[in-house]
């Protein structure tokens, strides 16, 4: 049976107060983290950024990139797309799933963003969006991650598995999400041969933003 699809459009407009309301600016701190790293990359790929505001910074900071945005929320994609309107001639949206995006035979990104988006998403799922997107990635592309994580060891675990169940049922209500658990990229994404070159942790590592690289030799 085709799973149902989530519609994040009702909480489109509130999302950042929301974002705010729960967990203070420590969300837009994890997406920006690593804004830093991203000045040389030509062309990116970004695929639920949600409202905009991490894409308008990175498109105000890289003068050459030129990015393409994906997210199935026509309400989102508006918000993103006014959010960075100085920058429309570099822009393109796609208001589509991010399973059934097919870029063209030779297109390629330098930079993938999924800013907590991985976690809509189911096991296999996360592995299919990895081998889709693979064969479209420059030698040395990176991927940024950010996302909730269950720490393996220590007090705050029990903590972040009620405080992650509680955010799911909270999305299956607003938004028909049905994925109930993270999955886990970090083995696809060695398994397809990406090397982690960076990782910062906040919130007592509840959070975690990553940077992962294609091999340079490809």
């Amino acid at each position: 049976m085709k799973r149902a699809v989530p519609n994040f459009n009702p909480i489109a407009r509130p999302y950042r107060w929301l974002e705010y309301l729960t967990l203070g600016p420590i969300l837009q701190q994890t997406r920006l983290h690593h804004l830093p790293s991203l000045t040389q990359q030509k062309s990116a790929l970004i695929l639920g950024d949600g409202d905009g505001r991490f894409l308008a910074q990175l498109l105000t900071q890289n003068p050459h990139l030129q990015a393409e945005a994906i997210d199935t929320s026509a309400t989102m994609l508006h918000l993103l797309s006014r959010r960075c309107a100085p920058y429309a001639d570099r822009l393109q949206t796609h208001q589509t799933n991010a399973l059934a995006f097919h870029p063209e035979p030779t297109t390629k990104y330098d930079l993938i963003i999924t800013h907590f988006f991985l976690d809509c998403l189911t096991q296999t799922e996360l592995e299919a969006l990895i081998t889709q997107l693979t064969p479209h990635l420059t030698p040395g592309a990176l991927w940024l991650i950010s996302d909730f994580r269950i720490p393996p060891t220590g007090p705050m675990r029990l903590i972040a598995r009620a405080y992650i169940r509680t955010l799911y049922l909270i999305f299956r209500i607003l938004t028909n999400l049905r994925v109930t658990a993270l999955p886990n990229h970090a083995t696809p994404l060695t398994q397809s041969t990406f090397t982690r070159i960076a990782q910062h942790h906040r919130l007592a590592s509840l959070l975690t933003t990553e940077l992962w690289q294609s091999p340079t030799n490809a």
